[in-house]
């Protein structure tokens, strides 16, 4: 990793962000008539479904005000950000418990609410960008209240039917992943009052449960004092979960330069980068199975951008902090594969889904998942991490 691959990285995110990824989605999603994003794309950018998904709205939202915030104050990304608010002020919200909904259609009406709270946090944090643009109290006070909604919803979950019974209770690494990412937004974006308490919190809760030093491995779900469960859910392993945990681990080990915490995203990084690997055809499996049995959902073997969006992050980082070379090594190796496979010379962006051979399976651009979020973050990351790396912390003219 000398100065020359930091040189063409750099143009590689900094260019594909700024003059690929954004202008896929600028101005083409944004809806005039009903307000927000419009967010299901094919390829080229028409139209695959008009009904909106509030994550998508949150996530857009936050990265407009983030790189507001952090790249340029460039009015048009302030304006969309206030766009998004918005429409989530005005229909992302069930009136009757405050909660929010996953999935409305285009004018706002809802369709489904899920017995999860993650819509929540993705919003937390896009208030979160615009207080900090705007400098107005209202938006800094919603983010706080919605990162509360969002723990407490998750650590007692009410007015919702429970998915599973009581007969095998299970725990999931989603909650305390997602709690340190969001806690970590909100330290930078409004100085959350209680950010750090729950970053050592969830930490704590993923290094005593989900870790597994015996068999080097970061489990998804665990029995409620940690322990494996030996059936297809209890056994099912996301890496790229795993991968994208370990960089918000190794990112607070960085803000805090504590080596332990670094450490441990080192190592999570380490065990589920062997786990995940696809040695035969490169590129990170979706799901594997704790003792190589075979896995239950029938899409196990795809390739996901998202995996590798954070497979890039993690690995870059974890070089940045150690100096190892094998890190180097795995970066240069997940940066080809994804940049050999997941971009759209034609249109623009990235595929979302491959076969396991990196043949394309979907030409589509967005849905409820896939939208303007793990890929952009990758790249402005990437950008910023490499550019500490050539000894300038300052983001570059574009």
């Amino acid at each position: 990793m000398d100065l020359s691959r930091i040189d063409q990285l750099v143009s590689v995110y900094r260019d594909g962000l700024l003059n690929d990824t954004l202008p896929f989605w600028l101005p083409r999603s944004v809806d005039r008539e009903y307000g927000g994003f419009t967010i299901a794309r094919n390829r080229d950018g028409s139209v695959l479904d008009t009904d909106k998904g509030v994550w998508q709205q949150g996530r857009f939202t936050w990265l407009l005000g983030e790189l507001y915030n952090n790249v340029e104050s460039r009015e048009e990304w302030l304006e969309m950000a206030i766009h998004g608010v918005k429409f989530l002020d005005e229909h992302g919200f069930d009136p009757a418990d405050g909660r929010m909904w996953f999935h409305v259609t285009r004018d706002g009406r809802p369709i489904r609410k899920r017995r999860y709270s993650f819509s929540e946090s993705f919003a937390a944090i896009a208030y979160g960008e615009l207080a900090r643009a705007t400098g107005e109290d209202h938006y800094a006070e919603k983010s706080q209240q919605l990162f509360r909604q969002f723990v407490d919803h998750s650590l007692d979950p009410r007015g919702v039917q429970p998915k599973f019974t009581d007969v095998r209770p299970s725990q999931g690494i989603s909650f305390p992943m997602i709690t340190i990412a969001t806690a970590q937004q909100l330290r930078d974006s409004i100085d959350l009052p209680e950010a750090t308490e729950w970053i050592d919190r969830s930490i704590e809760l993923i290094r005593k449960y989900h870790l597994k030093p015996e068999i080097q491995c970061v489990m998804e779900t665990v029995g409620p004092q940690g322990e494996i469960i030996d059936h297809f859910d209890g056994r099912t392993l996301n890496p790229g979960h795993a991968i994208e945990c370990a960089w918000f681990i190794m990112a607070e080990g960085k803000h805090r330069g504590d080596s332990d915490i670094i450490r441990m995203g080192c190592t999570m990084l380490d065990w589920m980068w062997h786990r995940g690997w696809d040695s035969e055809y490169g590129g990170l499996l979706y799901f594997t199975d704790v003792y190589g049995h075979p896995v239950q959902e029938y899409w196990h073997d795809m390739k996901f951008w998202w995996p590798h969006n954070e497979a890039i992050i993690a690995t870059l980082l974890a070089y940045q902090l150690t100096s190892d070379s094998k890190y180097a090594d795995w970066h240069r190796q997940v940066h080809d594969w994804a940049y050999s496979h997941f971009p759209d010379s034609e249109h623009g962006e990235w595929y979302g889904y491959l076969h396991r051979d990196g043949r394309v399976s979907v030409p589509l651009k967005g849905n409820l998942w896939k939208g303007p979020f793990h890929l952009p973050r990758m790249q402005l990351i990437c950008w910023q991490i490499l550019q500490e790396m050539a000894g300038d912390s300052r983001l570059v003219e574009s």
